[in-house]
């Protein structure tokens, strides 16, 4: 039977092996695919993320040469106005006009210019004259009108400092003021809109990565496609930086740095795993748990019918053998052997009681639990082999009182001394002794066996398992049961050493 009830152990250690290994190949395969696309889809999108960088770059050094390029038309075109201004300055300088050969060069200078427009004031800012301002007039006819275009822009360009004054009597002055050329307006223009452009390509890209345009003269955020405050955005300039150097532009307004992170959807790609491995975790925890308590529940059924069909089985036979005992007793058999009789009937009755009490609520009282240990050894004693000494010793007060059931009490006593004796061999000594503890009351079976091994100490409490070469394995786990269900206790191995002997230690609550 032993042999019979360790297979099925031993199976179902094997099965429970089998199944968590194949669990775990299942979760590595599950890890290592996912992995591997969650690896294919953050390579996308690091390489959007860098094309996307990458054309930035490119965009801002266009905008960079297009406003190199405004820069040096412009330098170009206030050199050529100077040389506009002196000659100016020639004419209204001269005195005799017609004979001046220096007149006829600077007319030549002045009607060259045939592209920036220019307005000649008095200091009263009436008009003396103006060129090239058709492209400004537009289509006005009208001399009044175009009067007053010449006085709003003369304003205009004087306020962006483009104009200088003439002498061209002692103490008298003219205000030559001169504006931009049409096509350097309309590339001035257009690196304005493509610097606007490149703001507004930093705030819509909300689906790409992260980004944030500082300039540096100003250390100020100049546009950013992310929600954040200044001093939060200060931090991650910080932060990104260190991941990733920052792009340098300059547009000619100072020097810019674009500060870039990776995507949200790349850094949420990388806690994936992580999410994942904690969800098959939890998974595989709640329905070991589901199954755990369903497999608990049907065993705890199987125990209770089974002990409650033996109970109702060992009902008819003991009626029977307490009245053939008082029978005998009548006929006037020697007392001794109706007395022991009787004994062993009480017994019987007693287990009787006990299987009848396994799976259904089993009523506790508070008694002394040194006196049901005691009695309990006391009837033991006798039928336990002569050759194993039993010693009782108690550390608590005579009168504890614990809350227990005393029938399933000496069932636990009974099962732990047989289990003992069983493991010495019926040769041997076993040391029964009971210790007060704060909240507690610890009682240790100790025998001088050959020792449990620190691989089945757990197990040996576990339906089925034994290690003797007859039985069913059920002594250690009705004791298990009996303690932690009926009583809130605990019942475990409290030392063994091989060749030596073992410690069974119960803790039950005192109130």
């Amino acid at each position: 039977m032993s042999n019979a009830a360790n297979g099925l152990h031993i199976n179902k250690q094997r099965w429970k092996i089998f199944l968590a290994f194949m669990v775990l190949i299942v979760i590595a395969v599950s890890l290592f695919l996912s992995n591997n696309f969650l690896s294919k889809l953050g390579d996308k999108e690091q390489s959007k993320a860098t094309q996307w960088v990458e054309a930035i770059k490119k965009k801002g050094a266009l905008v960079q040469l297009s406003n190199d390029i405004f820069s040096e038309l412009k330098k170009k075109e206030r050199q050529k106005i100077n040389v506009v201004v002196e000659a100016q300055k020639v004419l209204l300088q001269k005195s005799d006009l017609s004979k001046s050969q220096d007149v006829e060069f600077s007319l030549s200078i002045i009607q060259s210019n045939t592209d920036i427009p220019v307005v000649l004031l008095t200091e009263e800012n009436g008009i003396m004259q103006y060129r090239n301002m058709e492209s400004i007039f537009g289509n006005t006819a009208d001399e009044a009108r175009k009067d007053s275009i010449c006085i709003e822009s003369a304003k205009e360009w004087k306020a962006a400092g483009q104009f200088q004054l003439i002498e061209y009597l002692d103490g008298e002055f003219l205000q030559f003021i001169f504006g931009s050329s049409f096509e350097l307006g309309r590339l001035q223009n257009e690196s304005e809109r493509l610097i606007a452009s490149f703001n507004e390509e930093i705030k819509d890209n909300k689906a790409l990565i992260p980004v944030m345009l500082w300039d540096v003269s100003t250390d100020s955020l100049e546009a950013t496609n992310i929600n954040v405050g200044a001093k939060q955005s200060r931090d991650l300039r910080g932060d990104w930086a260190q991941n990733n150097p920052p792009l340098i532009f300059d547009f000619g307004s100072g020097q810019k740095r674009l500060y870039f992170s990776e995507s949200e959807e790349l850094y949420y790609l990388k806690w994936i795993p992580t999410f994942q491995v904690l969800i098959l975790g939890l998974l595989i925890l709640v329905g070991y748990f589901i199954f755990s308590t369903y497999r608990k529940a049907e065993q705890k059924r199987v125990w209770a019918g089974m002990a409650k069909e033996t109970a109702h089985q060992l009902g008819t036979p003991l009626s029977s053998l307490m009245g053939w005992q008082a029978h005998l007793e009548h006929l006037k058999v020697d007392p001794m052997v109706t007395q022991e009789m009787k004994k062993d009937l009480v017994r019987l009755e007693r287990i009787t009681d006990r299987f009848s009490k396994i799976g259904s609520e089993s009523k506790l009282e508070e008694k002394n639990i040194v006196a049901t240990i005691q009695n309990n050894l006391e009837y033991l004693e006798a039928r336990l082999s002569k050759k194993v000494e039993l010693i009782f010793e108690s550390k608590v007060s005579p009168d504890l009182s614990v809350l227990h059931n005393a029938a399933l009490m000496d069932w636990v006593v009974e099962n732990l001394c047989k289990n003992a004796v069983d493991a010495m061999q019926g040769v041997g000594r076993l040391e029964i002794s009971l210790v007060a503890q704060k909240s507690t009351v610890d009682i240790d079976f100790k025998d001088s066996g050959k020792g449990i091994p620190s691989s089945n100490q757990k197990a040996i409490f576990e339906p089925g398992f034994s290690t003797k070469k007859r039985g069913w394995g059920l002594g250690l786990a009705l004791v298990k049961r009996i303690i932690e269900e009926h009583h809130s206790g605990k019942v475990y191995v409290a030392e063994s050493k091989l060749g030596e002997g073992t410690t069974f230690r119960i803790t039950l609550p005192v109130r």
